[in-house]
């Protein structure tokens, strides 16, 4: 049976159903890859550069056999690994279980191994264009125009606990703290969680909306209203600019409330851990405010450090609101007496439901 090529939005339609194989390199792979595959190298990274250099310096029939010299040994063991990640999958009409290639071009490393495995049984689809189509038409996500509602409000307002409730109420969300993992501001890393690559962060949300509006384009999408930096990553700018066009529904939250929901949250990391995100903001905190902050946790008056260091927040996030497009912006205050995130989630949709807006 002949192996089949497939553009990028057929190829991920099928990865609901059958495992993509994604036989670049470990360290292709670990840089970024199509979320849900799984990493079936032809080469390793440096089997890689030695077959890229033959190619390049010599021509490409050496190139092919150096590749073959490495490919032979390995084949009986992709052909089993493939299997164990089949086993549970039930044969097609041809009595042959299906899977998913790509390398990086849709070049000779797919070829190579969709011929391996459809020779052995396997139904193969080839991702046409490999990695660097499904790269390409990541990129062509961020242009879309989604509709998009945001919650606001000051840091220690609860907008992460009030996006998960949404969700849990069957609401379409995005929360892109956690697939950046990371909670914002300096001191959203202090849980030590390595954050992806920039790419890798893309490649996510680029399939969270296609997964979300691909029965339906115009589906309401909530996300958090988030600077353009969530820690070392930087959003699409595309896509955040099509966030500060959006109706943001502003939860005002008073502040001694978020002040103890801060305490709370990020009361129970080290001193040091504290001071070194403290020091990472010395330059916009000021000094002054910086040697009172840092005196107030060296005294373990952790409330009075998060009082300095929450003012300093609401104060550049009120800048940021009044930077927004005035034209597009539209903001809806939401009155909420605590941080109470199925209190404040209902509130936000009786405000929609209300279609209370303030310009």
């Amino acid at each position: 049976m002949p192996v089949t090529r497939l553009p990028v939005e057929r190829f991920l339609a099928l990865s609901w159903e059958y495992p993509i194989l994604d036989v670049r390199s470990l360290g292709e792979y670990a840089h970024a890859h199509i979320p849900s595959a799984h990493s079936l190298p032809l080469f390793s990274d440096e089997e890689r550069k030695q077959v890229g250099t033959s190619y390049k310096q010599v021509s490409k029939e050496y190139a092919i056999k150096i590749g073959l010299d490495y490919f032979g040994p390995k084949m009986r063991a992709m052909v089993e690994e493939v299997e164990a990640l089949t086993a549970a999958q039930a044969t097609g009409p041809e009595g042959r279980k299906t899977v998913l290639v790509h390398c990086w071009r849709g070049g000779m490393r797919s070829g190579a191994v969709a011929w391996l495995l459809d020779l052995y049984g396997f139904r193969v689809y080839l991702l046409d264009g490999g990695y660097k189509a499904f790269r390409q038409w990541v990129l062509s996500q961020f242009l879309k125009d989604y509709n998009f509602r945001l919650i606001g409000g000051y840091t220690g307002s609860g907008k992460t606990l009030v996006l998960h409730e949404l969700g849990n109420r069957g609401h379409a969300i995005i929360d892109l703290e956690g697939i950046a993992k990371h909670k914002g501001s300096a001191f959203g890393g202090l849980d030590g969680i390595v954050q992806p690559s920039s790419e890798m962060f893309e490649n996510m949300v680029a399939l969270q909306l296609h997964q979300l509006t691909a029965d339906d384009p115009e589906k309401v999408i909530w996300v958090e209203d988030e600077s353009q930096r969530i820690g070392d990553l930087n959003m699409p700018i595309e896509l955040w600019n099509r966030f500060r066009e959006k109706p943001l529904y502003f939860l005002d939250v008073p502040f001694e409330q978020r002040l103890n929901h801060i305490l709370a949250d990020y009361g129970k990391y080290t001193t040091e851990g504290l001071l070194n995100a403290i020091i990472r903001i010395k330059k916009r905190l000021g000094g002054l405010e910086t040697k009172t902050a840092v005196n107030c946790l060296l005294e373990n008056d952790r409330k009075g450090c998060f009082e300095i260091l929450l003012k300093y927040y609401d104060k550049h996030y009120t800048k940021a609101l009044q930077n927004r497009p005035q034209l597009n912006d539209v903001i809806c205050q939401v009155p909420a007496e605590d941080v109470h995130a199925k209190n404040n989630a209902q509130k936000i949709l009786n405000k929609v439901h209300e279609g209370t807006t303030i310009r």
